[in-house]
């Protein structure tokens, strides 16, 4: 067969640039997880300093981004890692660190990550999210800065369709990460700890976070006004039909309704379409019944967008004199404080590890949860919707600037579905919260949530500043109390029409498995003796709260220890002493007391403490038993030692002179047991088990369990004082991502194969692998102990929708075009550096032509990666169109001869980092000529 002239080829090279500059039939929306193979680099990469007027031009340019910003960065020493990601976790304790951090390096760190777009995308709205980052964060793509952030805690998403290449090209994500930069007084981590995603949709498409449908109730009718925000970035106006569905909790469908907009291009536009729903099965803690309101936009008859939200059907008010109702009925709100770190993981805690500490919670009788002191991820909230918890859904800053105003209306649009969330709170201990400065700030953010929902209403946790003439109690719904027991009687009877509930309460310390405090060895007993000097005890701050109706009910601090704030301590205690349960989730005393105090609907009876008491023979053993039934009956050896009516609040509290064997507490309703707790002495530890909290993972690359590390005596017995270290093996499909045992004072590394034993127990955490399958073998082994083996089934599961990882390229993008010329130039002829005219700018592809001159130059400078620079990378060229020689820095590489359009690639030799490329192009006569396809860096054969 003949070979095409050169004018045929053009035409066909012009044809097939025009189809791929077409936009692509519109798919449905693809949201797919960007969570695999990024590159992570600890610490600063220095950006060159920018001098002279050459590099200050380029420098205000919109696609130069410098050092690791820049798409032909370097990157290749960098350390691969799949997210979420917290680096901070993964260094050693360092004394001279923030206390309040828990004592972590934090500093700089940079992460990259490569992806490709197939031509079909081209037409649609591409948009990068970041759902959460510690703390602030640059974000560059393809070189061009797109976005900054400064907080730790709010999502981001970013319209990155301006800025994509499609096909063969490589984009380039950059992500510059300052976790210097702190808010909180608590650990809060480093790096992109929570999933990032990309969601491709048609131009005109739902936006994100753009339904909102919050159920109402109106006499005894339910409706759901649902507004559909709609979004384009076509080049012309359009119009959609939006169709909205609600779904019960058994799959069907039980209303529709649909609505029509039209949308101007580049703006937004709302369709509005009304639900209403005969008799919904209601959404309470018991029975927490969730709808989904699913929304799909058509183009005529073609589906072009769908989304969903999960809702439910609640009523809520707070009452000032009668504390708050739930579908009409008085609940009284029993609820803890939490972190969001975890022991082995640090903040980036996968979501079965959120599921186990909510589900821990629940079993210790908690209603509530205050996530403080910032907004939690989605997929926790979504998991407090099915799990029935009531949600104080909380901003972490108290400004209404543009900047932090913006998070907080983030914040709102996103969780404002979720029937678990029952408070907005704007602010937590502001110095500014008695003055008329914090009253209009409060005044201020308050009515800009009422803008996107005014079904809730807003709280602030105030610790003080309560009777000043005019403060921020003045612009809240509900005023929050922090640690004010003293005040409860007095305001209300100052203010008896507002609403009051405590927002933080107790501030006690406890250290698990500990009896006795001791300052030398900063640990602390678990009676429930030790408040903080602010706070109060368990068993006071409950009472206090359970007393009075008019308190709607209360927030511990906390349900769970985390990291940092080591209060009263520092060095070398690290995290706290003020969770219920430790940093693992293993139950401190304070977990039985709320667990007697909250629980209703089973008898509960715990006994305290342990009964390895060597050496104390005869000598009396504070014995606490924690109990909901009447009364309880305390056994030693079987011989009754003592009965008592049960305390609902301060407990019940025996001395019991101390002899080895079994102590026992019994529980009695209406003289029957109903029922037992026992302890037992026991041995020296003589082998380990190995306790998981689920038999089976599954291989999704997301899903993770912690499993349980304890020691027993030869009659099985747990061995509460065991403190033996514990090396860990694991073989097949799946990985341990992180150790720990609980203890405040302990330096052991997070990320580690082993860990001791702290007070009998420890945990670590297994992840299935991505695409596993199969079965996990986890094994255990101390000195002088039996090992333990346990196997976990891996189930064969789907991962959501990946992001294919892209190898990085070194794309050519920036070029500089000479005038054409009758004459051969010298393809190394030096421009001024103040020269920014007399050259044109352009990025491939480039056409010229047909003109009467025949020459022009092509110059751009390359970064060559250390994996490029080894004498046989090839400098790649898609297309050229003319006769063309390449040249690098002074010196011709390679010819093409052939007029007519065609790749050319030439071989670069080894040198220094940063290179000049020169093209000169002859053109045929008549025909058009330049660089037509892509110019990459490529790795040559080995």
């Amino acid at each position: 067969m003949s070979r095409p002239s050169a004018s045929l080829a053009w035409l066909l090279a012009a044809w097939l640039l025009l189809v791929l500059a077409l936009p692509a039939q519109a798919a449905g929306r693809e949201r797919l997880s960007l969570d695999a193979g990024w590159l992570f680099h600890r610490g600063e990469v220095a950006m060159p300093a920018v001098k002279g007027h050459g590099m200050s031009y380029q420098n205000g340019k919109a696609n130069n981004g410098w050092g690791a910003a820049a798409a032909d960065f370097d990157d290749s020493a960098w350390r691969r890692l799949d997210l979420p990601h917290d680096w901070a976790v993964e260094t050693p304790f360092d004394r001279n660190e923030n206390v309040s951090q828990g004592y972590r390096t934090r500093g700089i760190a940079w992460y990259r990550r490569y992806l490709q777009l197939p031509p079909s995308d081209r037409g649609r709205h591409i948009e990068l999210q970041f759902d959460a980052i510690a703390t602030h964060s640059t974000v560059w793509v393809n070189g061009v800065l797109v976005n900054r952030n400064w907080s730790g805690y709010n999502g981001r998403n970013i319209d990155i369709t301006p800025f994509v290449r499609y096909g063969d090209d490589v984009n380039t994500i950059a992500v510059r990460v300052d976790a210097d930069a702190q808010e909180g007084w608590w650990y809060e981590g480093a790096g992109i700890y929570r999933h990032t995603w990309l969601v491709k949709r048609d131009a005109l498409h739902i936006a994100t976070d753009g339904l909102h449908a919050n159920p109402v109730k109106q006499g005894a009718r339910w409706s759901i006004p649902v507004e559909v925000t709609l979004q384009s970035s076509d080049k012309a106006a359009r119009e959609g039909l939006v169709e909205v569905a609600l779904v019960d909790p058994a799959g069907r469908e039980v209303a529709k309704g649909s609505a029509r907009a039209r949308v101007a291009a580049l703006e937004s536009a709302i369709a509005r379409v009304k639900l209403d729903v005969r008799e919904p099965r209601l959404w309470s803690l018991a029975q927490p019944n969730v709808y989904r309101v699913q929304a799909v936009l058509r183009d005529g008859a073609r589906e072009i967008d769908r989304t969903e939200v999960q809702t439910g059907f609640r009523s809520i008010r707070f009452d000032a004199d009668r504390g708050f109702f739930l579908n009409d009925e008085p609940v009284k709100i029993q609820g803890v404080c939490i972190h969001q770190d975890h022991a082995g993981v640090g903040v980036a805690v996968p979501e079965s590890i959120w599921e186990f500490r909510l589900r821990r919670l629940k079993e210790m009788g908690t209603n509530a949860i205050r996530f403080a002191h910032n907004a939690p991820a989605a997929e926790v909230l979504d998991m407090a919707d099915r799990m029935g918890f009531l949600v104080m859904d909380e901003n972490r800053h108290f400004n209404p600037s543009p900047d932090t105003l913006q998070q907080l209306t983030w914040q709102v649009r996103r969780d404002r579905n979720h029937p678990s969330v029952i408070l907005w709170s704007i602010f937590n201990e502001e110095p500014l919260q008695s003055t008329e400065s914090g009253y209009e700030m409060a005044r201020r953010m308050v009515s800009e949530i009422r803008k996107l929902d005014a079904t809730r209403p807003v709280t602030g946790a105030m610790h003080g500043g309560l009777t000043t003439d005019l403060n921020a109690a003045d612009a809240i719904d509900v005023v929050g109390l922090n640690y004010q027991i003293w005040i409860y009687d007095d305001y209300h009877k100052k203010h008896p029409k507002r609403p009051l509930t405590s927002t933080e309460d107790t501030s006690a310390f406890m250290t698990r498995g500990e009896y006795a405090s001791d300052k030398e060895r900063q640990v602390f007993g678990s009676y429930d003796d030790e408040p903080s000097s602010w706070g109060n005890t368990h068993r006071q701050a409950w009472k206090a709260i359970a007393q009075r109706p008019f308190i709607a009910g209360g927030f511990v601090w906390t349900g769970i220890d985390y990291r940092g704030e080591p209060t009263p301590y520092q060095w070398p205690s690290a995290s706290s002493f003020f969770g219920a349960m430790d940093l693992a989730g293993f139950a401190k005393g304070a977990f039985w007391i709320h667990q007697a105090q909250w629980v209703k609907d089973r008898p509960v009876v715990k006994l305290q403490p342990h009964w390895n008491w060597p050496g104390r023979e005869g000598r009396p053993i504070h014995v606490m038993v924690t109990s909901n039934a009447q009364r309880v009956r305390v056994l030693l050896n079987g011989r009754e030692v003592g009965e008592q009516a049960v305390d609902p609040y301060e407990m019940n509290h025996f001395q019991v002179p101390y002899a080895p064997g079994r102590i026992e507490a019994v529980a009695l309703r209406d003289g029957r047991e109903v029922a037992r707790d026992v302890v037992e002495t026991s041995g020296p530890p003589v082998r380990l088990v190995l306790t998981p909290d689920r038999p089976a993972l599954a291989g999704d690359g997301l899903d993770a369990v912690p499993v349980t590390v304890s020691a027993v005596d030869a009659q099985g017995r747990p061995v509460p004082l065991a403190q033996d270290k514990v090396g860990f093996a694991l073989e097949g499909p799946g990985a341990i991502i992180g150790v720990g045992n609980g203890d405040p004072n302990s330096h052991e590394a997070d990320k580690a194969s082993e860990r001791s034993l702290f007070n009998g127990l420890a945990q670590v955490i297994v992840q299935a692998r991505r695409e596993g399958h199969g079965r996990l073998k986890l094994r255990a082994s101390a000195e002088g102990l039996q090992a333990a083996e346990v196997e976990l089934a891996v189930n064969a599961a789907t991962a959501p929708p990946q992001v294919p990882v892209a190898e990085p390229t070194t794309p050519l993008l920036s070029w500089r075009v000479s005038p054409a010329t009758v004459g051969r130039p010298d393809p190394n002829v030096v421009l001024a550096e103040s020269d920014m005219n007399s050259w044109g700018w352009d990025e491939p592809p480039m056409r010229r032509g047909p003109e009467a001159e025949a020459f022009r130059l092509y110059r751009s400078n390359v970064n060559v990666r250390a994996d490029r620079n080894d004498g046989r990378a090839q400098l790649t060229f898609g297309s050229i169109a003319g006769k063309a020689e390449v040249w690098v820095d002074g010196a011709k590489l390679g010819e093409k001869t052939d007029a007519a359009p065609a790749p050319f690639a030439v071989t670069l030799p080894r040198g220094v980092w940063r290179r000049q490329v020169t093209v000169l192009v002859q053109a045929a006569p008549g025909q058009p000529s330049g660089i037509l396809g892509r110019v990459t860096l490529e790795r040559g054969s080995p």
